[in-house]
């Protein structure tokens, strides 16, 4: 068991200067430019069948904006 022990201690990448103290990390400190570029939408089951990707997605809804918009004007 020594030499497992000494096998261990020769693979360990930590130097002693560098101090457990200074390396915690930050939570969430990434978290708000993930969130900037991210509009997540889920879609039922049932509605995701008729949409294969994003764009199908995208081209329906901007139709029924379209379409919306037209009968609001009339």
């Amino acid at each position: 068991m020594k030499k497992r022990t000494e096998k261990r201690k020769l693979t360990d990448e930590l130097r002693r200067e560098y101090g457990l103290a200074k390396l915690k990390g930050v939570r969430g400190k990434y978290a708000t430019r993930c969130q900037a570029g991210t509009n997540l939408v889920l879609l039922s089951p049932d509605v995701a069948e008729y949409f294969h990707d994003e764009q199908s997605v995208n081209t329906a809804l901007r139709k029924l904006i379209h379409v919306t918009r037209v009968k609001k004007i009339s």
